[in-house]
């Protein structure tokens, strides 16, 4: 349940402005602040099977809208290659850190570093 949950916030990152905008805020009360379709059902005046309808298919949309552009696998692949660089960086540096003389290269290595995790963490916060 929380990797499905997971994923759709993931997609409703990505794709949620393409829903509807009742689709959206039945979406972000139900995975985003964790009401129930009965609450929200009770807030809006309609029935529980109504707000599970659009949830079912403010969800479909989403993972259609996936299938078709794959912005999250690439996101997803992404970070993975980010995370990566940074422990190959990681183990570099440590290597040429017991070597002698090359403080500059570790040096390098380590702004290097930094750069790729500036990048692995604006690409989350996007």
């Amino acid at each position: 349940m929380i990797e499905k949950t997971v994923r759709m916030s993931l997609l409703f990152d990505f794709y949620g402005q393409l829903l509807t905008p009742r689709q959206q805020e039945f979406f972000a009360l139900y995975y985003d602040d964790d009401l129930s379709l009965g609450e929200i059902a009770s807030q809006y005046g309609v029935s529980r099977q109504a707000v599970y309808d659009i949830l079912k298919r403010s969800s479909q949309a989403l993972e259609e809208l996936e299938s078709k552009l794959r912005l999250v696998e690439r996101f997803q692949r992404q970070h993975a290659a980010l995370s990566q660089a940074v422990a190959e960086l990681d183990a570099a540096i440590a290597e040429l850190g017991a070597v002698e003389g090359a403080a500059g290269a570790v040096e390098r290595l380590a702004r290097a570093r930094a750069l790729l995790s500036e990048v692995e963490a604006a690409g989350l916060e996007a």
